[in-house]
């Protein structure tokens, strides 16, 4: 058992580290923000315009604990439209950003922002939100071709909650 959460963990440290520096950094900052493990002000604002991306990222992200406490079961349409409609207005944001390139990074932030139970719902967020008109047409294709066949009609999903997360390491210099 210990062996297969070794191997699951370091799969998911590889699939993080295929990612650009960009989505790297700003899936770790995302985190810091929407799970509450650090002060993302002082850590990631490099700037005032960051800055001013972390207080929206902040403001975006404030209902994010209910989305964990409400997400609907995957047979049961009559209770979706509270959920994707947050979900999608959230991912929107995120991808608006310009730092999420593709639905595997975009996938590997909101499984640790949700958890697992959000699985089924994010190909349909993702897509749902790439498509809204605040996503530029050529960033909407780009986003929208990334995601697979295989991703977006998959037949299930794994209710494993994700092992690894994240954070921000220091430079040090050499």
């Amino acid at each position: 058992m210990a062996i297969d959460t070794a191997s699951h963990t370091i799969a998911e440290m590889r699939e993080f580290a295929s990612f650009t520096a960009a989505e790297q950094r700003y899936i770790k900052r995302s985190l810091d923000v929407g799970l509450g493990r650090q002060d993302a002000f002082k850590l990631w604002a490099r700037d005032a315009a960051e800055s001013r991306a972390i207080r929206s990222q902040y403001l975006a992200y404030q209902e994010l604990k209910s989305l964990r406490a409400i997400c609907p079961d995957e047979c049961a349409l009559e209770t979706i439209s509270d959920y994707m409609g947050t979900l999608i207005r959230i991912s929107a944001h995120d991808l608006a950003q310009e730092r999420i390139d593709s639905f595997s990074a975009y996938r590997f932030l909101y499984e640790r922002l949700l958890g697992a139970q959000a699985r089924p719902w994010l190909p349909a967020a993702f897509c749902g939100a790439a498509a809204l008109p605040q996503i530029r047409p050529e960033r909407r294709k780009h986003l929208l071709q990334s995601i697979s066949e295989a991703a977006a009609t998959a037949p299930g999903w794994s209710a494993r909650e994700p092992a690894f997360f994240p954070e921000f390491v220091e430079a040090v210099a050499a």
